[in-house]
Order: C-alpha cells, then sequence, then structure tokens
C-alpha cells in the first residue's frame, strides 16, 4: 500500500504482454513503433494512431517478460522513451493480445532492419555489416544507429526476394566471430523488415553509406580520429605524420572560431584550410598546413597550450588521416585563396 497522498506508480500495474504507449508524435508511424521497442523483445502486433489524438499505441511482444523488462527499463533510466524527440509514457495494458492488426516486420520489403544483441555501436563496424550481407546480393545503403537497448542498422537490398534471402539465413544467427573484436562473446542478429524502401543517406561516414553513389561527400566529422601508431627504430610508438593536424579543444570557456585558430595556428607557417565540428560532446578542429614539417613544428608547441589565460580551451592536438580537407562538407570552414 502506498503512504497517503502518493500515488500508485503506473509500473505497479498487473503486468501483459501488450504495452500501451502516450504521448507519441501525431501519426507515429509503426516502425518508428518496432524501432523504440524492439530491442527488448520480439513484437509479434502494434495498433498505431490510437485515441482522439491519434497519439497512442498498443504493442505486444511474443512473452510477457519483455514487456516488463521494457518497463522496468524506463522505470529506472535517467533517459525517458522518445519517438521524435517526445517523451513516450509506457504502461501496462488491460488487454493481453491485439486482435485484428497484422503483425509489424512480415510484410516483406527491400529494406531489413537488423538489431545486433550484445555489442556496443563500435563494435560492429559497417564494413563488417557490409560483408555479411552483401553475400545475399548488392547492398545498395546501410545506415546504423543506437536505440535504448542496441545497435541497430538498417540495409536496402535492390529488391524485397533479395532481403528475404538475407533475413532467412541470417534471422537469429551470429556474425562470425573472426569478424568481431576479442571482448566480443558473440552478437546474434535480429532481423526485421522495415518500412522503409529508399534509405536518404546525405554523407558517407562510419555509421551510413551510399554504395550506389561514389560521389556522395565524406563527412569528417563522422570518420576523423587519431591515425594508428607504428612502432619506430627506438621501440616507441610513432605516430604516422600529416600535414593536417586534429585538434580536440579542452574546457571551452570562450567560443573558439575560425579566426581564432587561423590566428594561433598561421604563427608556425601559412594555414591553408580549418574546419570545426562538434564530435562525441567536444568541439575539433582540422587544421590544414602546405607540407609536414610545419605541421610537426606547430604540434610540438602547441600542444597541451591554452588559447586563453586561466587553462581555458586548452589544445590536444595529433595527427590526421586526411591529407587535403573538402571544406565544403563542413559547417564552419574556411579555405585560403590562392
Amino acid at each position: 500500500m502506498s503512504t497517503s497522498g502518493q500515488p500508485q506508480f503506473r509500473y505497479t500495474q498487473t503486468p501483459s504482454k501488450v504495452l500501451h504507449l502516450r504521448n507519441l508524435p501525431w501519426e507515429c508511424t509503426e516502425e518508428e513503433l518496432i524501432e523504440l521497442c524492439e530491442p527488448f523483445g520480439k513484437i509479434v502486433n502494434t495498433k498505431c494512431n490510437v485515441g482522439n489524438n491519434r497519439n497512442q499505441a498498443f504493442v505486444e511482444f511474443a512473452e510477457q517478460n519483455q514487456a516488463i523488462q521494457m518497463v522496468s527499463y524506463y522505470a529506472s533510466s535517467s533517459e525517458p522513451a522518445q519517438v521524435r524527440g517526445k517523451t513516450v509514457y509506457i504502461q501496462y495494458s488491460n488487454r493481453h493480445e491485439i486482435v485484428n492488426n497484422k503483425s509489424p516486420g512480415d510484410n516483406p520489403g527491400n529494406v531489413l532492419l537488423v538489431t545486433i544483441e550484445g555489442v556496443e555501436a563500435g563494435d560492429v563496424s559497417i564494413d563488417v555489416i557490409h560483408l555479411v550481407f552483401s553475400a545475399f546480393g548488392y547492398v545498395h545503403k546501410i545506415a546504423t544507429f543506437e536505440k535504448a537497448a542496441g545497435f541497430q542498422a538498417l540495409i536496402q537490398f535492390t529488391d524485397a526476394e533479395t532481403a528475404s534471402s538475407a533475413r532467412n539465413a541470417l534471422d537469429g544467427r551470429s556474425i562470425p566471430r573472426y569478424l568481431l573484436p576479442e571482448h566480443v562473446g558473440s552478437c546474434n542478429l535480429r532481423i526485421s523488415y522495415s518500412a522503409h524502401t529508399d534509405l536518404n543517406i546525405k554523407f558517407q561516414s562510419h555509421r551510413s553509406r551510399d554504395y550506389t553513389n561514389p560521389y556522395l561527400p565524406v563527412n569528417p566529422t563522422a570518420i576523423d580520429g587519431p591515425v594508428q601508431s607504428t612502432v619506430g627504430a627506438d621501440g616507441k610508438k610513432k605516430e604516422p605524420e600529416s600535414n593536417v593536424l586534429l585538434a580536440s579543444i579542452e574546457n571551452m570557456q570562450y567560443a573558439v572560431t575560425v579566426d581564432v585558430l587561423h590566428t594561433v595556428f598561421s604563427g608556425f607557417g601559412t594555414v591553408q584550410k580549418i574546419a570545426i565540428f562538434e564530435k562525441n560532446g567536444g568541439t575539433q578542429a582540422l587544421i590544414q598546413y602546405p607540407d609536414v614539417a610545419t605541421a610537426a613544428v606547430a604540434k610540438e608547441t602547441l600542444e597541451g597550450h591554452c588559447i586563453y589565460d586561466g587553462g581555458y580551451c586548452k589544445l590536444h592536438l595529433s595527427y590526421s588521416r586526411h591529407t587535403d580537407l573538402n571544406v565544403k562538407v563542413y559547417i564552419c570552414a574556411f579555405e585560403l585563396m590562392s
């Protein structure tokens, strides 16, 4: 019993394998429901756009404990369930099954929704996903993303027949062990059909690929990072040098603009291009010099340097894998005109 004046929490209702979701975006799609709920178990039915405002839905899991897992997860999570940025309220339904509705994920299409269980987002690369699924036919596009309890991918094939072959062969299977990092024990694939027919891929990156368009720009904010080190003659790790520096900026108490970075880095030579972007919640920049020698001097001198007094806007520098920046794909960038 609750003490006087304290309401019962909604997750103390009698559990059911059918969940009632409220405060959904208007005309929420079946696929959006599946993406929200599927990490917790197999979904056998949905009923969308319920209520006067069409902002409620019912989702039926194959097993009651899967529904309990989802309710428990969000009851204890600091982050609420969300669809299109709206907080979704979840409770057990009074009904124990959904009738007169089709099962989601069973209408064959050319795009598969793949949940990769037992891994973090960085454990399975998009190249590994492509290798596994291209064994069944030409893969047009791949988009990966993270949901509340899982890493997922959308994989577009030429037609539904090819997608169906891949699903029938791989659903419930594991990615071969030799393609996984050592710390990953196993990762099972749970595959359904997506409502998408043509994925909208704007950039090639470690999260998305369009194999039909070789001219699609690369998004350096998504793929750049410190390059792999090699071992020098003295036995110490040596970073491959480049004429482009990757700068991570800590303790951002003041704005760091392209002009500010140009002032700092041009003291060592001609700065050809600069690009600023956000990554992993922090600010980073790429600075291009004409040659490696100039970049090396700037890196050695400015590593750990604070742009502003008081320890503000501290620079950490490494060499980028880039050698010539395409500033058109950056939000905040400039190119020195000759």
